[in-house]
């Protein structure tokens, strides 16, 4: 469902744009009004600009490595150079890159599940900051998980738990300054093949069966047994993100079928 000219007058900032949830997010904003600085590493970000284009939205797409301070500051100066603000910031980057019993995961594996699923949304939400206190006034959505409470998970959900924390301390500090900051916790979600692996090592046989346990014990959890659709974590994001949510901040919202996390 569109809400015409809900993002109207909006510059919206989408990471991780080029595929699944932050893709979907960007098209039905531009398709809402906003216009929408697409954010991503992966080089066919481009597809996803020129497909809103082509409908008629406005966008601008920008390569960058958000795994890294000098990439977020990049990506919000240049969100800046092009629309002169920014109204919303979606902070959509990270996943898991490996399911295994956490005994099994080495020094460097942890680093960089850490380094996914939590840096680039505390760079950006630093990143995008002095703009939005320039402006008196922002909306930062995060993307968090239910897997806080999972398994074969268990950096990734260390990880999405200070997502949480983050959430809820800069609602708090900067709520004074006209600012608000928010999150969705996503359950799995079914989607279509990513376009970049997840593990660009590949997953061995005994990984793929933990990965398998992972999965059972996702649905196993959720009260409605089922993977959530693109949509079902679509909507909420895009109404934490409007002024319909004008009220709500340092709220982390589960989107996971009953399953709190």
């Amino acid at each position: 469902m569109i809400f015409a000219g809900r993002f109207a007058g909006k510059v919206m900032v989408v990471t991780g744009a080029a595929q699944g949830i932050g893709a979907g997010v960007a098209a039905r904003a531009a398709a809402e009004g906003a216009s929408v600085v697409l954010v991503d590493r992966a080089e066919f970000v481009t597809e996803v600009e020129q497909a809103i284009v082509a409908e008629g939205g406005k966008a601008i797409s920008i390569c960058c490595d958000l795994e890294t301070y000098e990439g977020a500051a990049v990506a919000m100066a240049k969100a800046v150079e092009a629309f002169g603000r920014i109204d919303i910031l979606i902070n959509n980057v990270g996943g898991a890159i490996r399911m295994r019993p956490y005994a099994e995961f080495e020094p460097a594996q942890i680093d960089a599940e850490i380094r996914r699923s939590l840096m680039p949304t505390l760079y950006c939400c630093h990143a995008v900051l002095p703009t939005m206190l320039e402006q008196g006034a922002g909306t930062i959505v995060n993307l968090s998980s239910n897997a806080t409470r999972g398994i074969r998970r268990v950096p990734y959900s260390a990880a999405k738990g200070g997502i949480n924390g983050l959430t809820q301390s800069l609602a708090m500090e900067y709520a004074e300054s006209g600012i608000r900051v928010v999150a969705t916790a996503p359950g799995g979600t079914s989607a279509p093949p990513r376009r970049v692996a997840r593990n660009a090592e590949g997953d061995s046989a005994q990984e793929q069966a933990w990965m398998a346990e992972a999965v059972a014990q996702v649905t196993d959890s959720a009260f409605l047994k089922r993977y959530g659709t693109l949509e079902e974590q679509i909507a909420p994001i895009l109404f934490l993100a409007s002024d319909e949510a004008s009220y709500v901040t340092g709220t982390v919202l589960p989107v996971a079928g009953g399953d709190l996390g």
